[in-house]
Protein backbone atom coordinates (compact mmCIF):
# COMPACT_ATOMS: atom_id res chain seq x y z
CA UNK A 1 0.00 0.00 0.00
CA UNK A 2 1.25 3.38 -1.01
CA UNK A 3 -0.26 5.98 1.38
CA UNK A 4 0.08 8.81 -0.59
CA UNK A 5 -1.95 7.30 -3.93
CA UNK A 6 -4.54 5.91 -1.01
CA UNK A 7 -4.67 9.25 -0.07
CA UNK A 8 -5.10 10.76 -3.82
CA UNK A 9 -7.51 8.59 -4.67
CA UNK A 10 -9.93 9.49 -1.90
CA UNK A 11 -8.97 13.54 -2.26
CA UNK A 12 -8.81 13.61 1.63
CA UNK A 13 -7.18 17.35 2.76
CA UNK A 14 -3.98 17.63 3.52
CA UNK A 15 -4.87 17.89 7.67
CA UNK A 16 -6.46 14.78 7.91
CA UNK A 17 -3.50 12.97 5.86
CA UNK A 18 -1.02 15.04 8.21
CA UNK A 19 -3.04 13.78 11.44
CA UNK A 20 -3.00 9.79 9.95
CA UNK A 21 0.56 10.16 9.38
CA UNK A 22 1.75 11.75 12.45
CA UNK A 23 -0.79 8.88 14.07
CA UNK A 24 1.12 6.35 12.33
CA UNK A 25 4.94 7.74 13.64
CA UNK A 26 3.45 7.79 17.35
CA UNK A 27 2.30 4.27 16.94
CA UNK A 28 6.42 3.61 14.95
CA UNK A 29 8.06 5.57 18.05
CA UNK A 30 6.21 3.25 20.85
CA UNK A 31 7.08 0.06 18.99
CA UNK A 32 10.26 1.38 17.76
CA UNK A 33 10.87 1.49 22.03
CA UNK A 34 8.81 -1.02 22.69
CA UNK A 35 10.90 -3.60 25.60
CA UNK A 36 8.13 -5.72 26.44
CA UNK A 37 7.87 -10.00 26.05
CA UNK A 38 4.21 -9.20 24.20
CA UNK A 39 4.61 -9.67 20.46
CA UNK A 40 2.98 -6.51 18.30
CA UNK A 41 2.16 -6.85 14.32
CA UNK A 42 3.94 -4.40 13.22
CA UNK A 43 2.30 -4.10 9.50
CA UNK A 44 -1.24 -4.08 11.04
CA UNK A 45 -0.31 -1.49 13.47
CA UNK A 46 0.52 0.77 10.56
CA UNK A 47 -1.72 -0.21 8.03
CA UNK A 48 -4.53 0.57 10.42
CA UNK A 49 -3.15 3.92 12.16
CA UNK A 50 -2.39 5.00 8.43
CA UNK A 51 -6.55 4.52 7.35
CA UNK A 52 -8.39 5.19 10.91
CA UNK A 53 -9.74 8.20 10.30
CA UNK A 54 -10.46 7.99 6.54
CA UNK A 55 -14.67 8.37 7.33
CA UNK A 56 -13.60 11.88 8.68
CA UNK A 57 -14.11 13.72 5.52
CA UNK A 58 -17.89 12.96 6.26
CA UNK A 59 -17.67 14.97 9.59
CA UNK A 60 -16.12 18.37 7.91
CA UNK A 61 -19.28 20.57 8.19
CA UNK A 62 -20.01 22.50 4.86
CA UNK A 63 -19.75 25.64 6.91
CA UNK A 64 -16.05 24.95 7.52
CA UNK A 65 -15.59 24.52 3.89
CA UNK A 66 -14.63 27.80 1.98
CA UNK A 67 -12.97 26.12 -1.38
CA UNK A 68 -16.12 25.14 -3.82
CA UNK A 69 -13.67 22.09 -5.04
CA UNK A 70 -13.70 20.65 -1.82
CA UNK A 71 -17.04 20.81 -1.15
CA UNK A 72 -17.94 19.11 -4.53
CA UNK A 73 -15.52 16.41 -3.55
CA UNK A 74 -16.89 15.99 -0.51
CA UNK A 75 -20.45 15.39 -1.40
CA UNK A 76 -19.26 12.86 -3.63
CA UNK A 77 -17.54 11.18 -0.84
CA UNK A 78 -20.79 11.47 1.20
CA UNK A 79 -23.01 9.91 -2.08
CA UNK A 80 -20.72 7.50 -1.96
CA UNK A 81 -19.94 6.04 1.59
CA UNK A 82 -22.49 8.04 3.19
CA UNK A 83 -22.07 10.25 6.61
CA UNK A 84 -21.29 8.10 9.38
CA UNK A 85 -17.44 8.38 9.25
CA UNK A 86 -16.86 5.18 11.33
CA UNK A 87 -18.68 2.81 9.16
CA UNK A 88 -16.49 4.87 6.54
CA UNK A 89 -13.64 3.65 7.93
CA UNK A 90 -14.52 0.24 7.80
CA UNK A 91 -15.70 0.20 4.07
CA UNK A 92 -12.49 2.01 3.26
CA UNK A 93 -10.85 -0.19 4.99
CA UNK A 94 -12.07 -3.39 3.40
CA UNK A 95 -11.48 -1.42 0.01
CA UNK A 96 -7.80 -0.72 1.21
CA UNK A 97 -7.51 -4.46 1.86
CA UNK A 98 -7.47 -4.65 5.58
CA UNK A 99 -7.22 -7.96 7.19
CA UNK A 100 -10.57 -9.59 9.09
CA UNK A 101 -8.89 -8.92 12.16
CA UNK A 102 -7.66 -5.40 11.43
CA UNK A 103 -10.96 -4.12 10.38
CA UNK A 104 -11.87 -5.94 13.81
CA UNK A 105 -9.56 -3.43 15.51
CA UNK A 106 -10.47 -0.33 13.34
CA UNK A 107 -13.94 -1.29 14.43
CA UNK A 108 -13.33 -1.35 18.13
CA UNK A 109 -11.21 1.82 18.36
CA UNK A 110 -13.50 4.56 18.75
CA UNK A 111 -12.83 7.11 21.61
CA UNK A 112 -16.27 6.19 23.38
CA UNK A 113 -15.19 3.02 23.96
CA UNK A 114 -11.91 3.63 26.17
CA UNK A 115 -12.71 1.81 28.94
CA UNK A 116 -12.77 -1.58 26.93
CA UNK A 117 -9.92 -0.38 25.09
CA UNK A 118 -7.97 -0.22 28.15
CA UNK A 119 -8.74 -3.58 29.75
CA UNK A 120 -8.24 -5.20 26.15
CA UNK A 121 -5.71 -7.48 25.26
CA UNK A 122 -5.05 -6.11 21.79
CA UNK A 123 -2.02 -3.96 22.41
CA UNK A 124 -2.24 -2.72 18.38
CA UNK A 125 -5.69 -1.71 19.26
CA UNK A 126 -4.26 0.04 22.40
CA UNK A 127 -1.31 1.57 21.09
CA UNK A 128 -3.37 3.03 17.81
CA UNK A 129 -6.08 4.62 20.18
CA UNK A 130 -3.24 5.92 22.33
CA UNK A 131 -1.98 7.71 19.76
CA UNK A 132 -4.72 8.75 18.10
CA UNK A 133 -5.54 10.39 21.41
CA UNK A 134 -2.30 12.24 21.66
CA UNK A 135 -2.05 13.77 18.29
CA UNK A 136 -4.26 16.67 17.65
CA UNK A 137 -3.99 18.70 14.05
CA UNK A 138 -1.13 20.64 14.86
CA UNK A 139 0.91 17.98 16.61
CA UNK A 140 1.20 15.83 19.64
CA UNK A 141 -0.56 17.34 23.13
CA UNK A 142 -0.81 15.80 26.38
CA UNK A 143 -3.66 13.74 26.84
CA UNK A 144 -5.37 15.88 28.77
CA UNK A 145 -4.49 18.98 26.34
CA UNK A 146 -6.08 16.41 22.99
CA UNK A 147 -9.21 15.58 24.72
CA UNK A 148 -10.32 19.31 25.80
CA UNK A 149 -9.22 20.35 21.92
CA UNK A 150 -11.65 18.10 20.69
CA UNK A 151 -14.36 18.69 23.45
CA UNK A 152 -13.68 22.37 21.84
CA UNK A 153 -14.14 21.29 18.19
CA UNK A 154 -17.14 19.44 18.31
CA UNK A 155 -18.76 21.12 20.97
CA UNK A 156 -21.47 21.37 18.09
CA UNK A 157 -21.92 18.22 16.97
CA UNK A 158 -24.67 16.37 18.90
CA UNK A 159 -24.01 13.02 17.92
CA UNK A 160 -20.35 13.19 18.95
CA UNK A 161 -18.55 11.63 21.85
CA UNK A 162 -17.26 14.37 23.14
CA UNK A 163 -21.06 16.55 22.44
CA UNK A 164 -21.98 16.15 25.76
CA UNK A 165 -20.27 17.69 29.00
CA UNK A 166 -20.82 14.74 30.76
CA UNK A 167 -19.65 12.33 28.46
CA UNK A 168 -16.83 14.07 27.79
CA UNK A 169 -16.15 14.81 31.42
CA UNK A 170 -16.30 10.97 31.76
CA UNK A 171 -14.09 9.82 28.60
CA UNK A 172 -11.20 12.52 30.30
CA UNK A 173 -11.29 10.73 33.76
CA UNK A 174 -10.86 7.26 32.14
CA UNK A 175 -8.62 8.29 29.77
CA UNK A 176 -6.66 10.45 32.61
CA UNK A 177 -6.44 6.97 35.30
CA UNK A 178 -6.40 4.66 32.69
CA UNK A 179 -3.56 5.75 30.22
CA UNK A 180 -1.35 8.38 32.20
CA UNK A 181 -1.24 6.88 35.96
CA UNK A 182 0.57 4.10 34.47
CA UNK A 183 4.09 3.44 35.24
CA UNK A 184 4.16 0.58 32.15
CA UNK A 185 6.04 1.84 29.06
CA UNK A 186 4.85 4.78 26.66
CA UNK A 187 1.98 4.88 29.78
CA UNK A 188 0.24 1.36 27.93
CA UNK A 189 -0.63 -0.60 30.84
CA UNK A 190 -0.41 -4.61 30.47
CA UNK A 191 -2.61 -6.72 32.12
CA UNK A 192 -1.11 -8.71 34.80
CA UNK A 193 -3.96 -11.32 35.62
CA UNK A 194 -1.89 -13.85 34.06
Amino acid sequence: MNIIEVYKKYELPEHLQMHMLRVAACCMLILDNWNSEIKVNRESLLRIALLHDMGNMAKISEEQIDNQKFAYIRREYISRYGKDDHKINIIIGKEEGLTKEEIDILDKKQLRRNKEIKDSDNYILKICAYCDQRVAPNGVESLKGRLAELQERHKNKPNGSMHDPKTAKELTRICSRNWETSNEPMYIRVNRNN
